[in-house]
């Protein structure tokens, strides 16, 4: 069939980052975005539900999936550059890393501090990704969808989207839509963002006086590569918990009685609160249950050591949600989907 792929009771394993072994009833595998319609409208499909997968960094798989999984395999990058800056619109399945290297090799600036996020470019909008300082929110000018309840293909301006912290309209919209593309807006030029979470230090130990987009990248790599486990080693999602937004007086008594609690005050009063830092005071860091796993090397990351199963996965986050919440009133929230009997 032109454009897509058909494979019933499909093996999943190979298709999540944290290698849970869980099946699809279908799984469609999209080449061609304007075959969609086409293929949403087989009898077998209609009112199915359905799962849209890039590369299944961000989610957790505690069963098999009753319906179709939607796998996005689109490519294709387009550029309008006026020279100061360009818009460019990704297909929906480009590899997010590779994006991010192409714009800063082509002297783009704004990306630099998201490289080595695992997933593909449609994700990127739906968790509004972020890292060291930036969310992909502050470059996306629009995004182009099919909107499964209204059978056309949408363009949403970056106001519609709705993004907040790992937040978008497509999150409060589950199934609605499906991404196929993205319009990026990138400046040639922008200060570049060095004040977090050690990126200056790593600038100075690269002997970096005077930082281009590219250093920055470089830096953020070195960083990742140091704290986070790499997906290809040991099987996991990246952060798998969200640093927790609390009101300030919270934040500040926190504070008080944990004088090492990183806290990161918020536009709206409100203040950030670590989240890997509780963790690790829980005394969760490295914790392991049979194959189930927090890292040794970041307390945010829950790691299949390898065999573990979904529902173990998602017992282990689930006395880590408790035992945080126990000690300092905090309750987290995962950030990947859970998928399968838990949700989703």
């Amino acid at each position: 069939m032109g454009g897509y792929t058909l494979t019933e009771n499909a093996a999943l394993a190979t298709r999540n980052t944290l290698r849970v072994d869980a099946r699809a009833k279908l799984l469609a595998e999209i080449r061609d975005a304007s075959k969609l319609p086409e293929l949403l409208d087989f009898p077998a499909l209609r009112g199915d539900r359905l799962l849209v997968l890039g590369e299944g960094s961000n989610l957790l798989f505690t069963g098999d999936f009753d319906g179709t999984v939607l796998a996005m395999a689109t490519r294709g990058v387009q550029v309008e550059s006026d020279g100061a800056s360009a818009r460019i619109a990704v297909a929906a399945g480009e590899r997010w890393d590779d994006f991010v290297r192409w714009t800063l090799g082509q002297g783009y600036a704004g990306l630099e501090n998201l490289i080595l996020i695992p997933g593909t470019v449609g994700a990127a909008p739906i968790q509004n990704i972020g890292a060291y300082g930036c969310e992909v929110a502050e470059f996306v000018e629009s995004v182009e969808a099919w909107d499964t309840r209204e059978r056309r293909v949408v363009t949403l301006d970056h106001a519609t989207c709705a993004f907040g912290y790992r937040d978008s309209l497509f999150k409060h919209e589950p199934g609605r839509y499906i991404v196929t593309a993205v319009r990026f807006v990138l400046p040639r030029s922008r200060p570049l963002r060095t004040d977090y979470a050690g990126i200056a230090e790593e600038l100075a130990r690269m002997g970096v006086d005077k930082p281009a987009p590219f250093h920055v990248a470089e830096a953020v790599v070195h960083l990742r590569t140091r704290k986070l486990p790499d997906p290809a080693v040991i099987g996991n999602a990246g952060s798998f918990f969200k640093n927790p937004i609390v009101e300030a007086a919270l934040a500040d008594a926190l504070k008080r009685e944990h004088p090492g609690l990183a806290v990161w005050p918020q536009p709206d009063g409100r203040c950030k609160v670590s989240a890997a830092w509780m963790i690790e005071a829980a005394g969760l860091k490295g914790v392991r249950e049979g194959d189930a796993g927090m890292s040794n090397r970041h307390a945010l990351v829950l790691v299949n050591h390898g065999q573990a199963t979904g529902p173990q996965l998602w017992a282990l986050a689930q006395r880590v949600i408790a035992d945080v919440e126990a000690k300092f009133g905090v309750r987290l929230e995962p950030e990947p989907v859970i998928v399968g009997t838990q949700g989703a």
